[in-house]
């Protein structure tokens, strides 16, 4: 006898064999529905593998097979396939049960192929406002959160944390600095920050524009900053002399006092410009004038006897890169070598995964700008990854701030940010960091200006994964929280007072004041979900917590989220911050319940019409002999 009846989502079979009337045999049974947690093209299937291995396995109907489309598991229509599960034993068949589960959750079902795209600009092909040069393919498919005409800003001032922190100090530097001006090299994101602190003390600021540096990432400007207005906007010109002579020009009859980095695509034109003009630089000679390059870095870090990461790089494949793939426990990563945040990293499992990224990655738009001119394989390092933001003047470092990564995997993507937890310096940790970091500012010669080291902590010690010559990024939508944590100073007033107030910058304490002024961190917004967006619910429970100070997101009705798999899809940063770290623990809570529960936003309700079990899963059914 076969009966059948639902059970939650999967159908139960109880099956009774009698075999001459002398004993009775049970078997339960269950139609398990696969659930993908990914997407991507399939490349292989090595979890149906595992599945037909199982004690219970009877069969096994897929929905996808090698070069399909597979999407997150929405409804039946997405859902990769089914299979029938059978054993006497309840136990083995729930024991099975939860291994399918699991694999689900790895996201083991499948291989992709590699996808290469970048992960935290959009190039000018996603707005329609321009064309890729000749052979190189736009691999975005929609606008991210940074490119966003509509973008939402929250904020709370009614802080007692935020008052203390704020307008300490605002003064003029030399006896006449209305007469001076500071240089700053493709000032966007928090350059634009470091550029309205050096105006409020009195300094005109003469923009450069480095050559490849789009119109788009110009208008990259936080909205805390407003409209950017400078004495003066050059471009650069095809050699440092006549760029020079431009600035000169520009400059007329002010002073120029100081040439600093505005971002990450202006750090070389900053280190050359500066010694050129003859004011406070790190110097661009011998293997210091490619300091920017991670290749470069760990070289140079491993000359001197600093722990670094054991790596191959190359302009096109080579004997090198692939005797360095073979030899090399995997996983390992892969990225250009002037990648910013997640641009182009992938971990990867195998030789045939990390040799077709390889290729991948000379396909695709940098996030700075342009195209990647080499990749770099690193061995994958394992630990927590930090952050150390630090202010150097003269080669004396203060560190303003240390933070570590929440990062996670969600929706089938391994490096998903969560947040930027801050670290008390008095940790053991933070000693260990700051230590290891300025010894790594040292061997690359970081003497003058901001930096922003990410450090993995290994079982084996701090190994620096890249050192950013320039501030932190973000938008600087930490600065207010770092201005609390210390009691009034951030990387970017520090940064301007290394360039332009001797005095100020000795004044400032080696490391962070321990324990900190209050309590906080920045959350980033993950969504589990995916569709067009009708309404916002998530975000009134969000700024009425009582530690919320501030909301940046780009989403609001109208919108298409995505599951969120990168820094590109993420919905989102919420800035808390409280004298009691209770309330932020609570509140950080709350956040991620909503997030779960996919309670952020209401998405237009789907149309697609679902398909029975029946009719989707038992069509060419693949039964185990």
């Amino acid at each position: 006898m076969i009966a059948y009846y639902r059970c939650d989502t999967l159908i139960r079979l109880l099956l009774t064999c009698c075999c001459s009337d002398l004993f009775i045999v049970t078997f339960l049974g269950l139609e398990v529905n696969l659930v993908s947690y990914s997407k991507g093209k399939v490349k292989s299937m090595p979890g149906f593998d595992i599945i037909k291995k199982l004690p219970s396995f009877v069969w096994l109907s897929p929905a996808a097979s090698i070069g399909s489309d597979v999407k997150y598991t929405i409804d039946l229509v997405t859902s990769p396939g089914c299979c029938v599960l059978m054993n006497s034993d309840e136990a083995v068949l729930n024991k099975d049960l939860d291994f399918i589960r699991y694999l689900e959750e790895i996201n083991g079902l499948f291989l992709y192929e590699t996808k290469g795209e970048s992960l935290a600009r959009p190039n000018v092909n996603t707005f329609g406002l321009g064309s890729l040069p000749s052979g190189k393919k736009s691999h975005h498919k929609r606008s991210s959160t940074l490119d966003r005409p509509g973008l939402l800003r929250i904020m709370s001032m009614d802080r007692p944390e935020l008052r203390a922190g704020l307008g300490m100090r605002k003064r003029m530097t030399t006896i006449d600095a209305s007469r001076e001006v500071v240089v700053v090299t493709d000032p966007y994101s928090t350059g634009c920050l470091i550029c309205k602190e050096i105006q409020s003390r009195g300094y005109r600021v003469i923009a450069l524009w480095t050559k490849g540096f789009s119109d788009e990432m110009k208008t990259h400007v936080p909205l805390s900053c407003g409209k950017m207005n400078y004495f003066a906007e050059v471009d650069e010109a095809d050699d440092v002399g006549e760029t020079t002579r431009r600035l000169y020009k520009a400059a007329g009859a002010f002073r120029i006092v100081a040439c600093i980095a505005g971002g990450e695509a202006g750090v070389d034109a900053a280190d050359i410009l500066s010694e050129r003009l003859a004011v406070r630089t790190n110097g661009a000679q011998g293997v210091f004038a490619n300091r920017r390059d991670k290749k470069v870095q760990q070289e140079l870090i491993k000359a001197v006897g600093i722990r670094s990461v054991r790596q191959a790089a190359g302009k096109e494949w080579n004997d090198t890169v692939e005797k360095f793939l073979r030899r090399e426990t995997y996983p390992v990563v892969l990225k250009p070598t002037d990648s910013a945040g997640t641009d182009g990293v992938k971990l990867c499992h195998n030789f045939e995964e990390a040799k077709e990224h390889f290729h991948a990655l000379f396909e695709v738009e940098a996030v700075n700008g342009g195209y990647n001119t080499e990749v770099l394989c690193q061995e994958f390092l394992r630990g927590k990854e930090y952050v150390v933001d630090s202010v150097s003047r003269d080669g004396e470092h203060k560190t303003c701030a240390i933070w570590v990564y929440d990062k996670r995997p969600a929706n089938g993507a391994a490096f998903v940010y969560f947040g930027m937890v801050p670290i008390d310096s008095s940790s053991q940790e933070a000693k260990l960091l700051i230590n290891y970091c300025n010894r790594v500012l040292d061997a690359l010669e970081m003497k003058n200006g901001p930096s922003h080291a990410e450090i993995i902590l290994t079982a084996s010690g701090p190994c620096l994964v890249e050192m950013n010559c320039r501030a932190q990024g973000g938008d600087g939508n930490w600065q207010q929280l770092a201005q609390a944590l210390t009691g009034g100073y951030s990387q970017v007033d520090a940064a301007v007072d290394a360039y332009l107030d001797k005095k100020a910058f000795s004044l400032l304490p080696k490391i962070p004041p321990s324990p900190a002024k209050a309590f906080g961190q920045e959350v980033i917004l993950v969504s589990y979900a995916e569709g067009d967006v009708v309404g916002t619910p998530g975000y009134d429970v969000i700024k009425n917590l009582e530690s919320f100070v501030y909301l940046e997101t780009g989403v609001s009705a109208g919108s298409h989220v995505e599951h969120t798999v990168d820094l590109v899809t993420s919905v989102g940063s919420v800035i808390l911050l409280h004298r009691d770290e209770d309330v932020v623990r609570k509140d950080i809570a709350t956040i991620r319940e909503l997030e779960k529960n996919n309670a952020l936003f209401d998405f237009e309700k789907s149309t697609v019409m679902m398909k029975a079990v029946s009719t989707m899963n038992f069509q060419n059914l693949s039964l185990n002999n």
